[in-house]
């Protein structure tokens, strides 16, 4: 196996870009989600859960250090502009600002907001797409904190610091899904690894076997934690020529477990480079 793609997201729910090499640290990709919008009509740091538009735009870092926000209608804008807060407020419907990551003392930034509903179960069915004869995922599988907090203190990610896809769960899902457009955008994993024409999982989704071992790419280690349950996130539009599509997330619940790709943790840091060997070590 080796390390197809290394995906960067410098704002928490935008699309992001792939780097030829990285660094990993303690808490995933250096420079990952270092921006995230704030929804200042309900609180709280949101992603495309609550707003879907934000993943119609695309953000970049140059070269010298500043990142550019690609907004759907051509334009763009440096996340440092004091205008950023009103072309997402736009972008979104609603009165949003966009604000850098703090240190992991500044709980009030990473603390929840309030709900979209008064109805945990309404609430919870939204955020992960469930239609009403739907299970919802397991939540005992995420770290404690994010009950209070929407990420992990210190951290813009959802919960876990890395993702991990393959290139043969993407071609299984473009098996299973032949009238949908699969792009790995719509997954946003952190490293989409190729496995070849490897098929040593009965889904077609060989990750899943990874589930509780060790994993070396580059200089780092990785230990390969839970699969990953999917939200109402794979089903957004991204632009014209990959739409909206609610079939992917059906396929995903009825014949996957709910789950494409794999949570992991940083046992080792290390620098990581495009077309590194990737080793299971246990």
């Amino acid at each position: 196996m080796r390390l197809d793609a290394i995906w960067r997201y410098p704002v928490k729910s935008m699309v992001g870009v792939c780097v030829e090499r990285a660094r990993i640290t303690p808490t995933g990709l250096d420079g990952d989600r270092r921006w995230a919008v704030r929804d200042e009509v309900r609180g709280g740091i949101r992603g495309a859960k609550r707003f879907g538009a934000l993943m119609r735009a695309t953000a970049i870092d140059t070269d010298d250090g500043r990142t550019i926000i690609l907004l759907p209608d051509g334009s763009e804008i440096a996340a440092a502009d004091p205008a950023v807060h009103e072309r997402l407020s736009e972008l979104v419907g609603s009165r949003v600002t966009l604000q850098a990551l703090p240190g992991p003392e500044d709980l009030d930034h990473f603390r929840r907001g309030e709900p979209g509903s008064d109805d945990l179960l309404t609430e919870l069915r939204s955020v992960f797409g469930r239609e009403e004869d739907e299970p919802l995922p397991d939540l005992s599988i995420f770290p404690p904190e994010i009950i209070e907090f929407e990420s992990p203190p210190g951290t813009h990610h959802d919960a876990f610091p890395l993702m991990l896809m393959t290139t043969t769960a993407l071609r299984s899902l473009e098996a299973a899904l032949p009238e949908s457009v699969i792009d790995v955008r719509r997954f946003r994993p952190s490293l989409l690894i190729d496995t070849g024409e490897a098929t040593d999982h009965p889904s077609g989704h060989p990750e899943f076997s990874w589930v509780g071992r060790h994993l070396r790419i580059g200089e780092a280690e990785l230990r390969i934690g839970v699969p990953c349950p999917r939200c109402v996130m794979v089903t957004r539009e991204i632009s014209a020529a990959i739409p909206a599509d609610r079939a992917i997330l059906r396929h995903i619940v009825r014949d996957l477990d709910q789950n494409v790709g794999v949570y992991a943790t940083v046992v080792t840091p290390g620098a990581i480079e495009e077309g590194d060997p990737v080793t299971l070590l246990d």
